[in-house]
Parts: structure tokens; sequence; C-alpha cells
């Protein structure tokens, strides 16, 4: 069997008319992908954000009823893309796993592992975290997870508690229970993200030890390491809360920050932490910190 995919590059302001206009026409999917090279990572609590250009695709049977529809459809909504609306048949695959191509066992430091489910991995000694790809956001694949995994690796968990700040995927929190954590928080704004962080803590065995929340039903409790991989912003305007959230002596370790962007978060967070040297990949920047013992 074959499957029609109605393609339309857009900007944001218009991506949801046509994703709107997809569904009314009873496409099967709707997915809206990055139209260029515009990194939109764990966005600030209660945002939403889209890329600058968007793609908007739509999945249809591939008959010839539905392939005169889908040309009617995209004709009405030509003024709305950015170029000519793209129709293209698809052969039928397993799609649920074709991912596996571009998704192989990664390794993060001497013992720590992501690999997909199904796959095998044979390396003595190595921690192994079993992920697929969902729609929450966290693979290990982008840097700014990467930069987080590897300091994972190399850190003392051992009885420790950890809160994942901006979960997505709940790969964090999932590794650090793997390596000997005690218990972990995932926190999101997204409810989407905290049930795929249960799924993949249920998948890895480590699901009695974690505990999920949205962020104005967080706990208290100081944590020994709070990890946060979102963007320098937020970052920024969450620096007095995980200053209330990390223990004194305990671990913060920050991601998703640009090279540019490392001095205006360090100003941030200089009151109550001692900032350590910043780790980077591919012009990305991991800055770990300790709380202070006392500050102002």
């Amino acid at each position: 069997m074959a499957w029609l995919q109605v393609t339309f590059a857009t900007d944001r302001t218009r991506a949801p008319l046509i994703e709107t206009a997809l569904g009314v026409a009873d496409a099967l999917a709707v997915t809206l992908t990055d139209a260029g090279d515009d990194a939109q990572l764990e966005p600030p609590p209660g945002a939403t954000p889209l890329w600058s250009g968007v793609l908007v695709t739509g999945l249809f049977p591939g008959d010839p009823h539905t392939r005169a529809r889908a040309e009617r459809l995209a004709e009405s909504l030509a003024g709305q893309s950015e170029a000519p609306p793209r129709i293209e048949y698809l052969e039928d695959r397993p799609w649920e796993r074709a991912w596996l191509d571009d998704f192989a066992p990664r390794q993060f430091g001497p013992r720590l592992w992501v690999c997909p489910s199904g796959q095998p991995l044979t390396c003595p000694g190595a921690v192994v975290v079993r992920l697929d790809p969902g729609l929450a956001f966290g693979t290990g694949h982008h840097a700014t997870t990467a930069l987080c995994l590897r300091w994972l690796d190399g850190a003392e968990l051992a009885d420790k508690q950890v809160v994942d700040y901006g979960c997505g995927s709940g790969i964090l929190a999932v590794a650090a229970l793997r390596l000997g954590a005690a218990g972990a928080v995932a926190i999101d704004h997204d409810p989407q993200a905290l049930e795929a962080t249960r799924d993949n803590a249920l998948q890895n065995e480590v699901a009695e030890r974690l505990v999920t929340h949205l962020p104005e039903a967080q706990p208290q409790a100081p944590a020994d390491v709070l990890l946060a991989n979102i963007l320098a912003a937020p970052l920024i305007e969450l620096a007095p809360r995980f200053a209330a959230l990390v223990r004194p002596g305990g671990a913060l370790v920050l991601s998703g920050i640009l090279e540019e962007q490392v001095h205006a978060v360090a100003a941030a967070y200089a009151p109550a932490f001692q900032l350590e040297t910043p780790w980077t990949e591919d012009g990305w920047v991991l800055v770990p910190a300790r709380r202070r013992l006392s500050c102002p």
C-alpha cells in the first residue's frame, strides 16, 4: 500500500492554519518540523514555540480519490505556503522502526550507553539506557543532552537524590537512576513529556525510584543534584528557584547554553553557586556548579 504525503513550507504564524486545515481534511497524521536549522530545545514553562520556518506535512491514504482531494487542498492553501505545496507518494514500510537506520547505540563516557530497544549491545561493564525516539525531546544525539550524559557518567551518584528539570523524554533522570542514584524527580510543563518519562523509566526498570511533577506541583525538598537542559533565558529566570532546590554543597548542571550566553547565565547563578569550568561541544556549553554553603 502507498501513502500520500502533502507538505507545505510556511512560517510559524501560518502553520497552525495549515495544520487545522489538514486535520479537517481527515489527514491520518499531521507533523510540524523545522524547515531550516532553528534549534528549539526545552521552552520556558507555558510556552509552545515553533521554528521561524516550518514544514507542515499531512499523511493520507494513497488512493486516486484522495489524490484528487489532496490536490484541491494544496491549491486552496497555496497562498499560505512559501513554496508550491509538494505532493508525493510514499511506499509502505515499517515506519515505527525506520528511525533505527539513524539511531544506533551511542556511548557517553566510560560506562554509559543509550541504545534503542531491541538492539543488542555487548560491552562489559556498560550501564545501558534503553530509549526510543518519541514525542518528547531527548535521545542524546543533540550536543546539549550529550554533555549532560557525559557529566552524569563521571559523577558519584550513589545514594543521591536527583532533579531533572525540563525532563523531556526523561533521559537524564533515567540515566542518573541507572548509574546508581537513589531517586529522581522529573519536572516538565508538558504532560506528554511526563508520560514519556514514566514510560522510559518503566522500560529501564527504574520506575519505582522516579516521580514526575508539573512545575507548579514540584516538591520543595532540596536535591543533591539538579540537571536543567533548557535554554539560556529560562535558565536565568529560574536561578532563584534552582538555588532553593539544591542543598548546600549540592551539584547543579546547566545546559542548552550557547557560547555567547555563558556570561549572562553565570552572572545569574554566581551569588548562590560556585561555578566550575564549562564544558563545550558544537557551540553549546554545559556549566557545572556547586551550591555555596552560605550565600547572600
